[in-house]
């Protein structure tokens, strides 16, 4: 079936209809990773976002259960080519099935080479998916009415309504029966990625999850060891009623931040928030560690980052974007907080920033209850 994609200036992307019937619309953003689009449908940073694969073939080794969350987050898909009948031995089903299942539409035929180059000049852009290919200018009327990033609470639209420990058995089961005694560490998910769950797992930590509203005295209850302030979608700027139970946390608990919690992070000492023009999305970004000089390939998936010239003097920072100079990590001087933009748990890869959790972890070590 004949399908459109409407952008709000006015554009028109032609293509295929696939996944579920219907109109989709959300803000358009591009991603320039070869493989992984399993992870990128299902990580929650995309609520109200359309996702736009540079790759210009996807879905061909199908749903193999790697998935980020327990469904799929993007609003809406976009491809050049999409496999229809995957082959590989870990495949549970093709991707249009899934997004068939799950309620998405999806896009294929499309020119995604002067789309991701449109966004490119234009910047982020609204956007209108529709098998009502008649009517353009309607079409471009409603992705005009859609509402902004700012305007939506999407982190409570993908935050948990309930906590939740995580262990997964793969990590901790032993022979003996006994459980990990590793640091107790409480996560506010904002839309957390379960990569970031497995890889502080994986390191024999307690964790429990909680609602990105839970108040302070709710984590006191849990005497953790650590915190984690999560990853999640949306405008930071829509948060700052959360900034002063935030800086009551970071007051207590050693803390590490990832992407939006890094934002929110900067917010609470002062630091501005800037929105880039079609953001960081993608697995082949390199991030340079200035404490060391080490340069590391890695995932990211932001459309805000912290104004460097706004970054307090309790802030040092520690890590930097070699393709626009964006910053990239912070740390307190005097306290132990740890605040990242890029995704350390690399879900989907590269997996050369790992050592943020295991710096982390090693940090709570022998930390008194």
């Amino acid at each position: 079936m004949r399908a459109l994609l409407a952008l709000e200036d006015g554009s028109l992307f032609p293509g295929r209809a696939l996944g579920a019937p219907g109109q989709a619309g959300g803000e358009v953003v591009f991603n320039t990773a070869m493989t992984g689009y399993e992870e990128i449908l299902t990580d929650p940073s995309y609520h109200g976002q359309i996702v736009v694969f540079t790759a210009p073939h996807i879905g061909n080794y199908g749903m193999q259960g790697d998935e980020e969350s327990a469904g799929p987050h993007a609003a809406g898909v976009v491809a050049r080519e999409v496999c229809e009948t995957p082959s590989h031995a870990r495949s549970r089903q093709s991707l249009v099935a899934y997004l068939r299942a799950h309620d998405r539409f999806a896009l294929s035929d499309v020119d995604t080479r002067a789309l991701t180059l449109r966004l490119r000049e234009k910047g982020v852009l609204r956007g209108w998916m529709t098998t009502r290919v008649e009517d353009p200018a309607e079409a471009v009327g409603r992705a005009r009415e859609l509402p902004r990033m700012d305007q939506i609470d999407a982190v409570g639209a993908v935050s948990t309504p309930a906590a939740y420990q995580w262990r997964e058995s793969r990590y901790h089961d032993r022979s003996d029966g006994a459980r990990p005694d590793g640091p107790r560490i409480v996560v506010l998910d904002c839309g957390v990625k379960f990569g970031i769950l497995r890889e502080l797992d994986r390191r024999g930590c307690q964790i429990t999850v909680l609602p990105a509203h839970a108040e302070p005295s709710w984590i006191e209850r849990l005497s953790p060891d650590g915190l984690v302030l999560s990853n999640g979608p949306g405008d930071p700027s829509a948060l700052t009623e959360s900034l002063p139970r935030i800086e009551r946390l970071l007051q207590r608990y050693p803390t590490l931040a990832i992407c939006l919690g890094h934002q929110l992070t900067g917010m609470v000492f002062g630091a501005r928030i800037v929105k880039l023009p079609y953001g960081h999305h993608g697995a082949n970004h390199p991030v340079k560690d200035l404490r060391t000089g080490h340069v590391a390939i890695t995932s990211q998936n932001h459309n805000y980052a912290i104004d460097p010239s706004s970054v307090p003097d309790d802030l040092e920072v520690t890590h930097v974007n070699l393709n626009d100079q964006t910053v990239e990590g912070v740390r307190h001087r005097s306290r132990p907080i740890w605040s990242l933009q890029y995704h350390p748990e690399a879900s989907p890869g590269p997996h050369e920033a790992s050592g943020a959790f295991d710096e982390f972890v090693a940090t709570l070590t022998g930390v008194s209850h």
